[in-house]
């Protein structure tokens, strides 16, 4: 499905490509890049990041768009399908010396179309805090780089809060700050407030306020991406080490974890109704891995390089009664009007109240499918289905599946129970120690075999409700609760005997096996410690082996662009993605396709700051 065929086709950069619900059509016109077009030499730069946000503008050109290419950062409105993209008036334009801008991001509950906060951070580990309407720039944190000297991978604004915002470093630390405070003249002093396996939370000690209010460190090496949950409640955690590790934000609490194939996690998102958290990395996989049971329930193959940045689809993720279920096949505005979750999440919590609400036992089946989309270092953008038969694996299914690797495997014990030992057709779940007394919270069904086949199945299945995740609460101080632990833990014992059987190899990539370093003994010593990490965790719950899970294959495969990609945005009428190169492209979805001849709305001059 993912193939292109060969030769010249394969290298062909496509300008559209069809899903089930139609044509997905780049509009030219609508491309942002630097004014002048020319393709940026990327060679030592940071990734070019994209942030939108919506400011209630009363003339109708409501989206405004941030980007940065190389050490640029530019600022204009964003005119989607509807108009062509004039580069000639950007609203800000902002020239940094001796750093890079590397991410950023809008709060959206201050947006408005006089004034906007924007966060930027930087290369050198600084954050700054500009207004690119009034073309001000209110506050600069870590501006001595006393907190943390390396580079800012991610910034984000606590949802929900119009002051705090979390920074994360490649130095394997986040930072929680408040806008309202300074950071000191000093180094900040730490007092340990919650510690957990590869991870430790401290508060600031300090008289009088200041920032950071807390410090997080997550694992080893970088903490490449962090994104909250839908409510605001949890907080995801990509890795350099490989690991998901998810918790709870108020209480700092861990309350489950994942392994990646091979090698670091670099990106990770959430479903719209956070039941489902997708990772990608280094591994050149999509993973799916489910909140409520702490366990991957399928990756996707279809990259050929690392995977950079994943995302959900809230437009054509649906939930829709049926009888019998059946794959949706109509218009975009149909599953448009099936979930919206952009404006507010009403019409999606009754979706999902509607899925929630159903049962095994009920005769009207739910059918359910999730969209979510990828892109890589490969230049590939990928679109993925996630439906009820992989979702629900354990239930009666519409068809028989088949699968011909006839192995044992176990499922993981609940509480109580002894492990079974069974010998299927189609895989079970494996279990395992993880050997770091990892919580996997585990609350699968009472089934004591869920079975899982290795290839996907396309027949579908009824749903087996599970409760969401609970409501919204947010931290608005530097106190946190120190109270016990809301997640009951699990230990998994090991129920696999050693075996001498070899690791799955994938096509492009096993090269993480050995250090490239040209000293054969640095080779050979990194080579056993990379082994030894894979045989600790390949084959627990929190990596399971490629064919113990559901592998899904890619609904579309299309090189897009010439450089790496390192933008994939879905937003109502259309989605946007971006490449080193410095180009943002618009695809419309189907039946978008509105755009109008070039209309020079009233912008404001470049400002052309040199920061």
């Amino acid at each position: 499905m993912a193939a292109e065929g060969g030769g010249k086709e394969m290298n062909e950069i496509k300008t559209q490509f069809t899903t089930r619900e139609g044509v997905y059509k780049l509009l030219t016109h609508s491309e942002y890049s630097r004014p002048n077009r020319v393709p940026f030499n990327s060679q030592g730069s940071n990734p070019v990041k994209v942030s939108f946000v919506n400011v209630n503008d009363q003339s109708g050109n409501c989206d405004r768009i941030c980007f940065n290419v190389g050490r640029e950062l530019y600022f204009y409105i964003y005119k989607g399908v509807r108009k062509a993209a004039d580069l000639s008036k950007p609203i800000d334009k902002r020239i940094y010396k001796g750093t890079q801008p590397t991410c950023h991001d809008f709060n959206p509950l201050t947006a408005t179309a006089e004034s906007v906060s924007l966060l930027v951070g930087f290369s050198a580990g600084q954050v700054q805090l500009i207004d690119p309407i009034k073309k001000e720039t209110s506050k600069l944190f870590n501006e001595e780089r006393l907190i943390d000297k390396s580079r800012v991978t991610c910034v984000r604004w606590v949802p929900g809060s119009e002051s705090l915002f979390l920074v994360a470093h490649s130095s394997g630390s986040m930072y929680l700050y408040n806008v309202e405070n300074t950071c000191g003249t000093t180094a900040p002093h730490y007092q340990l407030l919650k510690q957990g396996e590869n991870y430790a939370v401290h508060t600031c000690k300090s008289k009088s306020a200041r920032n950071p209010l807390l410090r997080w460190t997550v694992g080893e090496g970088a903490l490449n991406e962090f994104a909250f949950s839908p409510d605001g409640k949890f907080l995801a955690c990509a890795s350099q080490d490989g690991f998901l590790r998810v918790f709870g934000f108020d209480a700092a609490e861990l309350h489950g974890t994942m392994k990646s194939y091979f090698g670091g996690l670099l990106c990770v998102c959430w479903s719209p109704d956070g039941r489902y958290i997708v990772a990608g990395g280094e591994d050149d996989l999509v993973t799916v891995w489910s909140f409520s049971d702490c366990r991957v329930i399928a990756r996707g193959h279809g990259h050929k390089s690392w995977v950079s940045v994943v995302a959900f689809d809230h437009c054509t993720t649906s939930v829709e009664d049926g009888d019998p279920p059946a794959e949706f096949s109509g218009s975009d505005e149909e599953f448009h009007e099936q979930i919206h979750f952009g404006a507010g999440r009403d019409r999606a919590n009754s979706a999902h109240s509607r899925l929630s609400k159903r049962n095994s036992t009920d005769s009207r089946p739910v059918s359910v499918t999730y969209r979510f989309g990828s892109v890589g270092q490969d230049t590939q953008l990928c679109l993925w289905d996630l439906t009820e038969d992989i979702l629900f694996p354990h239930l009666p299914l519409s068809r028989t599946r088949t699968h011909t690797n006839v192995m044992n495997a176990t499922s993981p014990p609940t509480t109580g129970q002894t492990t079974t030992t069974t010998t299927t057709i189609s895989t079970t779940n494996p279990s395992g120690t993880n050997g770091k007394d990892i919580v996997s919270n585990s609350s699968t069904s009472a089934n004591p075999a869920n079975s899982l086949p290795g290839t996907l199945p396309r027949s579908n299945s009824l749903p087996q409700a599970t409760n969401p995740p609970g409501g919204s609460t947010i931290i608005d101080s530097a106190f946190i609760a120190t109270g016990v632990s809301k997640f009951a833990t699990l230990s998994l014992h090991d129920s696999r005997k050693e075996r001498h059987e070899k690791d799955h190899k994938r096509n492009h990539s096993m090269g993480h096996i050995s250090s490239k370093s040209s000293d054969k003994l640095n080779q050979l010593s990194s080579s056993r410690t990379a082994k030894a990490e894979v045989a600790k965790t390949l084959g627990t719950m929190l990596c399971p082996r490629m064919e113990d899970v559901p592998l899904l294959e890619p609904l579309v495969c299309k090189k897009i662009a010439h450089e790496r990609l390192t933008v994939l945005i879905f937003l109502e009428d259309c989605l946007v993605t971006a490449c080193q190169e410095g180009f943002v492209c618009t695809w419309a979805r189907p039946g978008k396709v509105g755009l109008l001849s070039s209309q020079n709305n009233p912008a404001n001059s470049p400002s052309g700051t040199v920061v």
